[in-house]
């Protein structure tokens, strides 16, 4: 298994301890966030290393720029009349620097102040792409993502497919070094999963899979719950020094 936060591997270390408490075997991961035409495309990275020196500047630079939207989306709900408390969350990455934040922490605020009654309403109908809360994200593009996970060792794989709706990207995205795509999704149903699995085949990409679990009932499914069949996992793992560095 591996904990696949955003734009920070803060929590590897713990999750291998924990893991390892319980027999898991736990592997380094992330989830970075680039940017294309003013939308979102999430990127894993697997087996990379984190203690990487080009990896912490350039995920710090990622905090710093999520904690600025963060900032403005919150001002822009309270000129919508529905101010937030995002003094908890903002004094947590104040001190921890690599804590990340980012609009599931604005969504729980929202939840908790009374406007919305789930975070996943809150996306829905505030937070989410062409929504009234929305604030695009600046960021590196996807190339620049994949580059940045190879040099730390890592492999690199397209997360939820089916819901980004890049396809006409994947053949060029793959051709700048593009691993895998995430076939196996809590999103995906099996249609969707047979679909990216023929494209991962005919493009001669790895395979991955995650429940996209937010510690939030209303936002994927539990750890666990979207697995990598055992065939592609070994796939993935034989696969997992293709990137490293001497």
């Amino acid at each position: 298994m591996a904990a696949t936060d955003h734009d920070t591997t803060a929590s590897v270390d713990e999750v291998r301890t924990r893991a390892a408490e319980r027999g898991i075997e736990a592997i380094a991961g992330i989830e970075i966030t680039a940017v294309e035409e003013g939308r979102d495309i999430h990127v894993l990275g697997y087996f990379l290393h984190p203690s990487d020196p080009a990896l912490i500047a350039f995920l710090a630079e990622q905090r710093r720029v999520r904690v600025d939207r963060v900032r403005a989306i919150a001002a822009r709900l309270d000129e919508l009349g529905m101010p937030i408390d995002l003094s908890g969350p903002l004094a947590v990455t104040d001190r921890q620097s690599g804590r990340a934040i980012g609009r599931p922490q604005v969504a729980r605020a929202m939840v908790a102040a009374g406007h919305v009654s789930s975070t996943r309403e809150a996306f829905d109908a505030w937070l989410g792409r062409d929504q009234p809360a929305f604030v695009p994200r600046s960021g590196p593009t996807p190339e620049v993502v994949i580059v940045m996970i190879h040099r730390a060792s890592g492999v690199a794989s397209l997360a939820h497919p089916g819901r980004t709706a890049i396809d006409a990207r994947i053949p060029s995205l793959r051709d700048a070094g593009l691993d895998a795509l995430e076939v196996y999704h809590s999103d995906h149903d099996p249609a969707t999963s047979n679909r990216y699995r023929r494209l991962a085949d005919d493009l001669g990409m790895l395979m991955t899979g995650g429940s996209d679990y937010h510690g939030d009932p209303a936002h994927g499914v539990p750890i666990g719950g979207s697995p990598l069949p055992r065939e592609a996992w070994e796939r993935l793992h034989a696969a997992r020094h293709r990137h490293a560095r001497a």
